[in-house]
């Protein structure tokens, strides 16, 4: 249960008159607690996604400016052993742009109370790696893919590459990562109308499905809420063909408001659920359990905070091992003190964060 409704169209600010705990899990001011870590792993993409940058692509990181491998292992170290992490998800950018990902998962997978594992990725190369990353300990994989037309595909990534994807999430479920996951943004009210068909694939392959509002995360600063396609507009979509039903399983922290689709089963023999992330209309904030780590090794309480505490000096600063340990778990802490009562999306005075999605991780 959540120990502040944040349903509110205001985002209280945490107070700042109390110290951060010593030890301990990662709890912030109005208590709730992070057990869900996002690693972003590089910024670059191989897709430049109309919502999401622009055609020519980003400034991306310096080499230099990443974590090394064995900076990232120590980092998931005190998260999961000091810190009480139990579920890592590996972001970009792109992380199969990463040579060293399955090195990274292999080593996560060997930490104290064996944390769960998955990635999220575009799928381009998933087809060559995902053997790989299954045998290395990954759990699960969510695929990005907001449509399986050809010529809308290549519209919305700049790329003419979605039957690389296609392979990519056949690979995956043919490697035992289950359930395999579709998450798609639906760029256009234009685009609604291909939902149903999109739902139907991933009802046909085994994949669960799940669709994202659009959130404020874009390099260029083009996103309008108007324009913005809406929980109630995609469950509207959805119902026009599809039965739907209330999941009644609890949902916990997890950000997917989950549907079952009546007539219909996943791998497993269960009714098939499809699911609405719907960060603006329907914030879920109260129930949060999740922090972040970008490539340059930032941590970031929010996907939209206005402010990232760097794990940089520490790591590069020359502190014996038990010294690193004790500031990252120090920092850690402070970091998710501050964290704000919501991401304030639906206050006037919102702020979009410097960082774009491709730069912070999904």
């Amino acid at each position: 249960m959540s120990t502040t409704d944040l349903g509110l169209p205001t985002a209280p600010r945490p107070r700042r008159d109390v110290e951060a705990p010593t030890s301990g899990p990662l709890i912030d001011t109005f208590g709730r607690v992070a057990t869900d870590l996002r690693v972003s792993v590089t910024d670059r993409c191989n897709l430049r996604c109309t919502y999401c940058m622009p055609a020519e692509g980003l400034d991306w990181l310096p080499s230099e400016d990443l974590l090394t491998t064995d900076e990232f292992v120590r980092v998931l170290t005190v998260a999961v052993r000091d810190l009480g992490i139990r579920r890592i998800r590996f972001t970009g950018g792109e992380p199969l742009l990463r040579r060293d990902l399955e090195e990274l998962i292999a080593a996560a997978s060997t930490l104290p109370e064996g944390p769960e594992l998955a990635l999220t990725t575009n799928g381009l190369g998933l087809r060559h790696r995902a053997r790989a990353l299954a045998d290395a300990g990954l759990d699960r994989i969510n695929v990005s893919l907001d449509t399986i037309d050809p010529a809308r595909f290549a519209q919305i990534t700049r790329r003419d590459r979605l039957s690389d994807v296609l392979d990519g999430l056949a690979a995956a479920r043919d490697a035992g990562l289950q359930p395999v996951k579709v998450n798609a943004v639906i760029p256009s009210r234009d685009d609604l109308a291909g939902l149903p068909t999109l739902l139907r694939f991933c009802l046909d392959e085994g994949y669960q499905l799940r669709i994202i509002e659009q959130m404020p995360l874009d390099a260029d600063h083009r996103w309008d809420r108007g324009a913005m396609v809406t929980a109630d507009e995609i469950l509207t979509t959805l119902r026009r063909t599809f039965d739907l039903d209330p999941d009644p399983c609890p949902r916990g922290g997890a950000p997917a408001a989950t549907w079952l689709v009546r007539g219909h089963t996943d791998p497993t023999g269960q009714t098939a659920r499809v699911g609405v992330i719907a960060s603006v209309t329907r914030p879920f904030c109260g129930d949060c359990d999740r922090t972040r780590l970008t490539a340059d090794g930032a941590l970031r309480n929010c996907l939209f905070a206005d402010a990232e505490t760097s794990l940089m000096p520490a790591l590069r600063g020359g502190l014996t091992p038990t010294a690193l340990d004790a500031e990252i778990a120090r920092r850690w802490r402070g970091d998710m003190w501050h964290k704000a009562a919501g991401h304030a999306v639906n206050t006037t005075d919102f702020r979009q964060p410097d960082r774009p999605m491709s730069a912070i991780g999904g």
